[in-house]
């Protein structure tokens, strides 16, 4: 594992309890960040803050819940100071079902959570990197914002909209010392699977030329240095973790 500093830094990951927001949550504070878990399984997120040691806070709240989200940044800058580092990594995969058969209700759950939550989390924590003078974000959304899965609309529009909203909120913020960037990566093995067909899941495989899921670790890895303060240039980017599927 490359040597990440982020001595000093003050990280919240959304989704943290689990999945790829547990990956990167323990590689920010093996780099040496203080840690906030914000995660809406607060059993699991208190289970999870317990197994990574100190100087991580564990904090139950709905990235959809707007105080609740305002609630935590400020919990976290009461335990921690400012929160310098954010990574949003709360999701859910939806159904899979073609758009003439996508309950409404579930493509409002899928973007609910994808995308306005990902804003929400966002219109949290910038006043508070502003203040400071300095911040870095990365949000995940997948290679699916793309390239766009059949029989995953939702899903599919959810991380587009994560794309724009990073390259939106990265112009805006181009002026102050602080990173907007996303991530874009292939399915990872986590529970998110459990969501989706099997059928879907072999899609996914079928479509990555090197013919395998990406990992947990390696996708953190690259959010490790996104979070640095070595990325002292790039914003409202989006770096590929798709082996080799993405068009463009």
């Amino acid at each position: 594992m490359n040597a990440i500093d982020l001595a000093g830094g003050i990280a919240m990951v959304t989704g943290g309890a689990q999945g790829i927001g547990l990956a990167v949550a323990e590689r920010l504070k093996a780099s040496g960040a203080k840690l906030a878990l914000v995660d809406r399984d607060a059993d699991l997120t208190r289970a999870t803050a317990a197994g990574l040691g100190s100087d991580v806070l564990a904090l139950s709240g709905d990235v959809r819940d707007e105080a609740a989200m305002a609630a935590a940044v400020a919990a976290i800058g009461e335990a921690f100071g400012a929160v310098s580092i954010l990574v949003n990594s709360a999701g859910i995969a939806g159904r899979n079902a073609t758009v003439e058969d996508y309950p409404l209700a579930d493509w409002k759950d899928v973007i609910d959570i994808n995308l306005t939550g990902t804003f929400i989390v966002n219109k949290a924590v910038v006043p508070v990197m502003k203040t400071a003078g300095y911040g870095r974000i990365v949000n995940i959304a997948s290679i699916a914002g793309k390239e766009g899965n059949p029989n995953a609309a939702a899903y599919s529009a959810s991380k587009a909209g994560v794309i724009a909203l990073t390259k939106s909120l990265g112009k805006e913020l181009a002026g102050h010392d602080i990173a907007v960037n996303c991530i874009t990566p292939a399915a990872a093995r986590t529970r998110i699977f459990d969501q989706m067909s099997e059928e879907h899941i072999a899609y996914m495989l079928s479509k990555i030329p090197r013919n395998r899921f990406v990992e947990v670790d390696e996708i953190a890895a690259m959010v490790a240095w996104l979070v640095s303060k070595e990325n002292s240039f790039t914003t409202g980017a989006v770096f590929d973790l798709s082996g080799g599927r993405a068009t463009y």
